[in-house]
């Protein structure tokens, strides 16, 4: 935030920065106010998935068994306010159903007590889970996206059973702010250039992800309209940093 705005110093930011900008009550900077941004790089879906165990076979039975069942359900994160712990938040806020969260100190314990049967519910990227569900030993409810996913055609997205949800993993490159204009486009040119060479394409496809391809303006209104929609989240849940 206080290098030289000359173009040199550049940080790969992402949805955790927009969550952390009202999760942290006490930072020396404001996420929004001291950066320019300058492209977006990738796009991604969180996957929902429960251990073989649990019987509801959709998300729509999944909430009817937790609203019945209160209590029944450990939701595993890879952390608090992470992205994955923030889409469950924002599913219990809009579902009305009350889950308990468990943090763990990365994904992959998250994973593994999933698979264990220890907690019954976890939000993953999708490349993570993929092959635990095609080989039976997670169940995938719904995707995070406001659409289906080609990675995974027949599972539903959590919109088409409660309108209006979207929460996507996200990450790009800003800049101090103050970064000369032409500084900014000229990288922002740079990184949509590379973007679009078909071997990203590939990759970034490999990763479940989408290139998020636009102009400064897009992402820093991406930027903006993500930092607004999970400080709601944050205040209507109460959620503190550890």
């Amino acid at each position: 935030m206080r290098a030289p705005a000359d173009g040199y110093t550049l940080l790969l930011s992402g949805s955790n920065d927009a969550i952390n900008a009202t999760l942290y009550e006490k930072l020396n900077f404001n996420f929004i106010r001291d950066v320019a941004p300058v492209a977006g790089i990738a796009r991604l879906p969180n996957v929902m998935v429960v251990a073989a165990s649990v019987p509801a076979r959709t998300l729509a039975d999944f909430i009817s068994d937790a609203k019945a069942n209160p209590g029944t359900f450990n939701i595993a994160s890879a952390g608090t306010g992470t992205a994955n712990h923030m889409s469950g938040e924002l599913l219990k806020a809009m579902s009305g159903i009350n889950m308990l969260h468990v943090p763990y100190r990365g994904g992959a314990p998250a994973l593994a007590d999933l698979l264990g049967g220890q907690v019954q519910v976890m939000f993953s990227t999708v490349p993570a889970v993929i092959e635990y569900i095609r080989a039976g030993k997670l169940r995938a409810l719904a995707l995070t996206t406001a659409t289906r996913f080609d990675m995974l055609p027949d599972v539903p997205a959590i919109a088409e059973f409660l309108p209006g949800y979207e929460a996507t993993t996200w990450n790009g490159i800003v800049a101090p702010r103050n970064t000369p204009a032409e500084i900014v486009d000229k990288l922002n040119n740079e990184i949509n250039a590379g973007l679009a060479d078909p071997n990203m394409k590939a990759q970034l496809a490999n990763l479940g992800a989408t290139a998020l391809v636009g102009s400064p303006a897009d992402f820093g209104k991406l930027i903006a309209e993500e930092t607004e929609k999970w400080a709601k989240v944050v205040r209507f849940t109460g959620i503190n940093a550890e």
